[in-house]
């Protein structure tokens, strides 16, 4: 091969790696997608910072395809609302409260059904769950919309003025519920009488003794100074709140089925993240009420607990489906 030869070879080389350059530089960029997630959580709360777990997840795995835009602290309206924006188009993904989907779609209320849940291990069995996918499916029938995720929001117990260490001790106690059925179910079966008052309200209700006790979590016990006005803390665990992850029905239809596996695997890892954060936390704070030294807190017997709310309510009773309910008490 002559020189001449060899120099005409390079330049229509360099001439066919130029017109590649130019070729990939015209190419047009990739749209990014923004997506709407609110909650009603603050930063700090660990389901803000599952929320940006998924999100960083959804935006590397998609090679920021699709950029997650987060609006904590209730800044797109209070949790009604957002269930609501999810049809309205409005919000593209929300965490909420299940008993919210539940007011749609009833069987996936079935958790709120007393001891449904034993702890932690139990609410991560039910999130891997065909009984879970099922419950879910029936939802989105209903609305179009999507659950992706399942977190764990801790056991909510008694506080109490009084001891109440036996399902008899129950009995007449004027106990501050939610206004919501599923939650009246223990203390109805106990024949206490549930009272429902406004969250921001409890403390001074419980203060001046409009109301013996209330049931929560230790996060809200904690956070909401229960602890200084009920002298008593009895670990029923009697119900575990439970939040999903939900994606608009307009949203999910436009994701690709690659895309909807993205964020479907991410959500769940938030979702397990923030799981594991409530649990950990939960225990630290009844810690904290111990060197706090305002309350004693009471071991009881939950089976005995739960065999007398059984014995006198099913399921069945609030509209429940008594298989589902012992599908969900079956998991393990």
């Amino acid at each position: 091969m002559t020189v001449t030869t060899k120099a005409s070879m390079h330049r229509s080389l360099l001439a066919a790696f130029a017109a590649a350059a130019l070729s990939f530089m015209a190419l047009p960029a990739q749209a990014q997608t923004t997506l709407k997630w609110a909650y009603v959580y603050e930063p700090a709360e660990p389901h803000h910072k599952g929320a940006v777990k998924a999100a960083e997840l959804i935006e590397q795995r998609t090679g920021g395809r699709y950029k997650i835009q987060l609006y904590p602290s209730a800044t797109l309206g209070k949790e009604s609302d957002l269930n609501q924006g999810l049809s309205l188009g409005t919000v593209d993904i929300i965490i909420s409260a299940a008993s919210f989907q539940a007011q749609v779609s009833k069987p996936l209320g079935v958790t709120y059904f007393p001891f449904a849940f034993r702890d932690f291990d139990h609410v991560q069995a039910y999130a891997k769950s065909d009984l879970y996918r099922r419950l879910a499916d029936g939802y989105e029938k209903a609305t179009g919309n999507r659950i992706v995720a399942l977190t764990y929001a801790a056991e909510r117990h008694v506080t109490s003025s009084r001891p109440i260490l036996t399902p008899a001790d129950m009995k007449g106690l004027k106990i501050r519920v939610p206004d919501a059925a599923a939650y009246m179910a223990f203390p109805k079966a106990l024949s206490a009488n549930p009272t429902p008052i406004a969250l921001a309200e409890v403390y001074t209700a419980l203060q001046s003794g409009v109301v013996d006790a209330q049931e929560n979590a230790f996060n809200t016990i904690w956070s909401k100074k229960f602890h200084e006005v009920q002298k008593h803390i009895m670990l029923t665990g009697h119900v575990i709140d439970v939040l999903n992850t939900v994606i608009g029905g307009a949203t999910w239809k436009k994701l690709s089925d690659a895309d909807k596996a993205i964020f479907v695997q991410a959500m769940q890892e938030g979702s397990l993240h923030a799981s594991t954060l409530i649990r950990d936390e939960d225990d630290k704070l009844r810690q904290e009420i111990v060197k706090a030294g305002t309350s004693t807190i009471h071991t009881v017997d939950k089976a005995a607990f739960q065999k007398a709310v059984l014995a006198s309510s099913k399921p069945a009773d609030f509209g429940f489906v008594q298989a589902d309910f012992d599908a969900l008490v079956a998991l393990k």
